[in-house]
Order: structure tokens, then C-alpha cells, then sequence
């Protein structure tokens, strides 16, 4: 019996008079519909996958069948920690000297942001300063921070201009914040040091709600940092100690 879908003349006349029913195709609009839809699901899988953990995509590997995909993904997830964790290498605040200066400061600035704190041990902004520094280097540790004493640096740098900040990034010097004013005076926190230093990129601001935070935390200082940044508010003398 000939095939009543064969594409012959013979068909088409007995389609045409009714005979034969009409010869079951897909048209062009459906299949494009088709390819689509296909195309979505794809690419929602990988957006998917994208946000999934090593962990998660180790669980997916048994449940879906191009494993090819997984693999992929798990290959690319490990190349991004791998760099992170290559640029995440420090994490503390190193004293360096003078000597040590264009190797520490300079020369690893091409690679990333160096945040140089030239301080004096007996003033008391600069011990103030050291500590936001510890904090803010443990967070950022893709950040280089050291510190070093204002005139072995610097030959006669005044002391009433530490604590002073210089910021390095691509092996120049980008910012250089001088006095505690700039921070707050005695009532500088680890986010107003953050602001600052975010203003030239060498870490990321915070985020509103973080701001907000670190108003509410300046309001309950010790009364002992408040006594001390009162006295040298009245003080005529312009030394940059707060």
C-alpha cells in the first residue's frame, strides 16, 4: 500500500479532494517556537549553575546528565577562588623601614593598593589610627597596609601632620590624607578611614546600611576618648594629635 505521506503528485490530488487527510507537519513558526523554548531552558540552567557552590554542583553531578556542563562550571568556580585567594595575601599591618620602602610601597603597588600610615608611637591619634588599620586589613587582605615611623620616612616631617595616609596603587602615589581631621580627629572610626580610603579605590565603600551602623557605633566612644578629643578642641595648637 503506497505511504498516503509520501510527498508524491498522486497524494496531493486525493489531499485535495478529501480522500487522504492532510499530511501532518509542523510549521515553520512552530519549530522556530520550539528551538526557542529550548534555547531559554539552556541558558536558565547555566544562570543556575553560575550561583551554585563547589559543593552544590558536586550534588547536581548525579542528578543531571550532560555532566560536561558541571564540569565546566566546577573549572571556572575554581579558577575564581584561586584568584581571589591569590589577591586575598595579606591581612595585617607591617611596620617596614626606609629601605624597604620602594619594594613594600612602590614596586607592590603595581599589583595592588598599598596603604602607607606614617605615625608617631606617642601620639595618641596615630595608636588610634594603627588599630582601625588592624581591622580594616583583616577585611580587605587583597590590600597591602604598613606602617612606618613619619620621620624615618620622611627626613623632619612634622609631627603635627601624623597620622598621615598615603595611598599607592599602579606603582604611583594616588592620595595623601594628612592629619587626623581628616578621619574625625579622636572620634575617628574604622568607617570614616573607610570612606576615605574608598574615595581612591583602595577598598570598596560600604554599603548604606553599614554607614548607618557606623554612626550609631561613633555615638558611644569612651569617655576617655571623649575627655581627650574635648582638650585638644579647645587647644590653639594646631599639632594634628586628633
Amino acid at each position: 500500500m503506497d505511504d498516503p505521506n509520501a510527498d508524491t503528485e498522486w497524494n496531493d490530488i486525493l489531499r485535495a479532494r478529501g480522500i487522504l487527510p492532510p499530511k501532518d507537519e509542523q510549521s515553520k513558526e512552530s519549530i522556530e517556537d520550539m528551538y526557542v523554548e529550548a534555547l531559554n531552558t539552556r541558558k536558565q540552567e547555566q544562570e543556575s549553575l553560575e550561583n551554585k557552590t563547589l559543593d552544590e554542583l558536586d550534588e547536581l553531578e548525579d542528578e543531571l546528565d550532560d555532566d560536561r556542563i558541571i564540569l565546566e562550571y566546577r573549572k571556572k568556580r575554581m579558577q575564581e577562588m584561586q584568584k581571589l585567594a591569590e589577591k586575598d595575601k595579606y591581612g595585617d599591618v607591617t611596620q617596614i623601614s626606609k629601605p624597604d620602602f620602594i619594594k613594600e610601597v612602590t614596586e607592590a603597588s603595581k599589583d595592588c593598593y598599598v596603604v602607607v600610615h606614617l605615625f608617631k608611637d606617642y601620639i595618641p591619634a596615630c595608636k588610634l589610627m594603627n588599630q582601625h588599620l588592624a581591622e580594616l586589613a583583616k577585611e580587605f587582605k587583597s590590600t597591602k597596609f604598613v606602617k612606618i615611623v613619619s620621620d624615618q620616612c620622611i627626613p623632619n616631617y612634622p609631627d603635627r601632620n601624623v597620622p598621615t595616609l598615603l595611598v599607592y596603587g599602579e606603582g604611583d602615589i594616588k592620595a595623601n590624607i594628612v592629619g587626623a581631621i581628616a578621619f574625625g580627629g579622636m572620634n575617628m572610626t574604622v568607617s570614616s578611614i573607610r570612606a576615605q580610603l574608598a574615595q581612591v579605590g583602595a577598598v570598596p565603600p560600604e554599603k548604606k546600611a553599614d554607614e548607618v551602623e557606623g554612626k550609631k557605633k561613633s555615638i558611644y566612644r569612651s569617655s576617655a576618648t571623649a575627655a581627650l578629643s574635648s582638650d585638644e578642641d579647645d587647644s590653639d595648637d594646631d599639632r594634628g594629635y586628633y
